[in-house]
C-alpha cells in the first residue's frame, strides 16, 4: 500500500512541476496559459483521486482477506474439536460422566459454529435491503434482560459480571417500547454484549444502562473495562470486516461483522449506534439508540 501512495505522490509532484514549468514558459501567451492551467489542474486532481481510490481498494482487500482468515478459523476450530471428540467416543470406552462432558463440549462447539454461520448470513441479508419489513412494538427492557441473561449463560459468567440498570425516572411515565423487528434488535444487542465480554481479557465487568433520552429515544449503553478503542478507530469499527489493528484485538478471533450489523440494524430502525472510549486500556462504551413509540400501545387481540 505504501508503494501505491509513494507512486501517487510522485506522479502528483511531476504533474505540479509540469504545470509550474508550463506557466513559466507561457506566462506571456494567454491562449496556451488559459488551456494549460485547467488541463494540468484536471491531471493533478485525477492522479490524486486515483491514488485515494487505489489506497481504499487495497485497504478493502486487506479487510476481506482478514475476514476470510477469521471466518476460516471460526469455522475450522469447532469442526476440528467436534471431530476429535467423536473419534475419542468411537475408539475408547468412556464412563457416563465423561460421555456427558464430551456431549456438552460438542454442543457448545456446535452453537459456536452456528453463531458464526448465522452472523455471516445475517450480514449478507441485511446488507441487501434498506430496512426490515417487520414492524411490531418491542419492549426494550424485556429484550435487554433476555440478552443479558443469554450472554451470561453463553460465557458461563456470574450474575455480577453483567449488570443491568434502568433509569427509574422513566419506568412509569415513559414506556421503553420501540417499533421494529425483535429478532434483529436481539441480534444487535447480543453482538454488543458479546464484544464487551470478548474484549475484556481478564474478568468481565460489563454495565448495561437502559434509559429514555429527550422523551423520544430509547438508549442502551454497554460499558466494559476491557482493552479500549483508540480514538482514530471509533468510527471505523462499524465498517464491515473492520478490526482495530491492535495486537490484543488480533489475538481475539472475530469476523469483523458484529458492530457492522449493530449499526446497520440501528439505522434501518431509524436510530444509530455509537462508540466511546478513553483509549487503549480504558474500556469502551457502545450505545444503541432507537426512536421510542410516543403513542400509547393498544392491546392486540
Amino acid at each position: 500500500m505504501f508503494l501505491f501512495i509513494l507512486l501517487g505522490v510522485c506522479l502528483t509532484g511531476v504533474a505540479v512541476a509540469l504545470n509550474v514549468s508550463w506557466i513559466l514558459l507561457n506566462w506571456r501567451r494567454i491562449v496556451p496559459l488559459a488551456l494549460g492551467i485547467p488541463f494540468f489542474a484536471l491531471l493533478i486532481a485525477g492522479v490524486a483521486l486515483n491514488t485515494i481510490f487505489l489506497v481504499r481498494e487495497v485497504r478493502r482487500n486487506e479487510r476481506h482477506d482478514a475476514f476470510l482468515s477469521a471466518v476460516t478459523h471460526e469455522l475450522k476450530t469447532p469442526v476440528a474439536s467436534i471431530h476429535l471428540y467423536l473419534e475419542t467416543l468411537q475408539r475408547r470406552q468412556l464412563d457416563e460422566t465423561q460421555r456427558r462432558d464430551f456431549y456438552a463440549r460438542m454442543l457448545a462447539d456446535s452453537d459456536r459454529l452456528m453463531a458464526t454461520v448465522e452472523q455471516v448470513l445475517k450480514a449478507g441479508e441485511i446488507g441487501l435491503r434498506s430496512r426490515s419489513n417487520i414492524r411490531v412494538p418491542v419492549d426494550m427492557r424485556a429484550l435487554a434482560e433476555d440478552c443479558v441473561r443469554l450472554t451470561r449463560a453463553r460465557n458461563h459468567l456470574e450474575e455480577s459480571a453483567i449488570t443491568l440498570s434502568v433509569d427509574d425516572t422513566s419506568l412509569a411515565a415513559l414506556p421503553m417500547f420501540v417499533r421494529g423487528d425483535p429478532d434483529e434488535l436481539h441480534t444487535a444487542l447480543l453482538n454488543i454484549l458479546g464484544n464487551a465480554v470478548k474484549y475484556s481479557p481478564e474478568s468481565a465487568s460489563v454495565k448495561v444502562v437502559l434509559e429514555v433520552k429527550h422523551d423520544a429515544w430509547v438508549r442502551i449503553s454497554v460499558t466494559d473495562q476491557g482493552i479500549g478503542i483508540p480514538a482514530a478507530h471509533l468510527k471505523r469499527i462499524f465498517l464491515r470486516f473492520y478490526r482495530v489493528p491492535n495486537r490484543n484485538v488480533l489475538r481475539t478471533k472475530g469476523t469483523g461483522l458484529g458492530l457492522y450489523l449493530v449499526r446497520t440494524i440501528a439505522r434501518q430502525h431509524g436510530g444509530d449506534a455509537t462508540a466511546e472510549s478513553a483509549g487503549e486500556g480504558h474500556g469502551a462504551t457502545v450505545s444503541l439508540e432507537l426512536p421510542r413509540i410516543l403513542t400509547p400501545i393498544l392491546e392486540q387481540e
